[in-house]
């Protein structure tokens, strides 16, 4: 019966019969389209993540300055990664799904992209597929496994144990770009050098990082901290009162200042500001 009455409710809108569903069904209808449009917002900004991330494997393979272009969209991801779940709480829209998903888009953005975009620079640092490169394949490795902890950590809904995939991926993403930085500032101290010393701070900053030993400590370094029982504040603002966010703003603060003083070279430094206001905060929390 029930079958019966669906099959002629359908025959009825088809043909736009007299006999259509009242307006009270039509604005049921309507309504149930945009709570299924507003509960999946969220889970297309996530897509949109795993897009970047996809894209950005594709010219990190590719080597040499398309690493480049992979580190963009390493950056684009973060801010799709930050929207999603923004947007999730502006909404009011939480499902399963929604966070299965962002786990698997950021396996791709922020395990495996950052993970080749590393191989390739110990490559090129090495002049060859050396064999110390497959350390770089720690990062997608460790990734999943931090992942893996979260989507069953229940302690980890208003902050992070371990380091957060995007900030490993962040912390390699600005790898390629200081390269480059460095190589322009290198430029300009051999067009002034009048003016000894002016880029030197820069030069010194990058040849510290371009060493292979350098790399395979970040790559060791960061993997550990991703797994490590080490607790982190998360970028979630629930509200932007002082109080409640006194160290979200302490670090958005200093990371600003950092990047108009040295630009993209304060990146490496914005990540270790973070570990450290983590550090300094979880102390202050234990002797409160």
């Amino acid at each position: 019966t029930n079958q019966k009455m669906f099959s002629k409710f359908v025959h009825l809108i088809r043909l736009g019969s007299a006999e259509t569903p009242s307006p009270f069904w039509r604005r049921e209808m309507v309504k149930k389209i945009f709570v299924n449009i507003k509960k999946n917002i969220p889970n297309a900004i996530t897509c949109l993540n795993l897009l970047c991330g996809c894209m950005g494997i594709i010219f990190a393979l590719k080597g040499n300055t398309n690493l480049l272009y992979a580190s963009y969209f390493i950056g684009l991801a973060a801010i799709f990664d930050f929207l999603d779940g923004f947007v999730a709480r502006l909404l009011k829209v939480h499902s399963e799904i929604g966070k299965q998903l962002d786990s698997l888009a950021d396996m791709v953005t922020f395990g495996v992209l950052p993970g080749i975009i590393m191989f390739q620079l110990i490559c090129k640092l090495e002049g060859k597929a050396s064999p110390i490169a497959f350390i770089a394949l720690l990062i997608p490795v460790f990734s999943a496994i931090r992942l893996a902890k979260f989507n069953i950590d229940t302690r980890q809904s208003d902050s992070f144990i371990g380091v957060p995939t995007p900030a490993t991926a962040i912390l390699v993403a600005s790898l390629p770009v200081i390269h480059v930085i460095y190589n322009l500032n290198l430029l300009l101290d051999k067009l002034h050098p009048q003016q000894p010393g002016t880029h030197s701070f820069i030069i010194k900053v990058s040849l510290l990082l371009f060493h292979t030993y350098s790399l395979v400590g970040i790559t060791i370094l960061m993997s550990f901290l991703m797994v490590s029982e080490l607790p982190l504040f998360a970028l979630k603002f629930k509200n932007f009162s002082w109080t409640d966010n006194k160290i979200r703003f302490i670090f958005l603060g200093l990371s600003l200042v950092m990047l108009i003083a040295i630009k993209l070279i304060a990146v490496p430094f914005i990540i270790v500001l973070y570990i450290l206001l983590s550090v300094v905060n979880n102390l202050f929390k234990k002797a409160a």
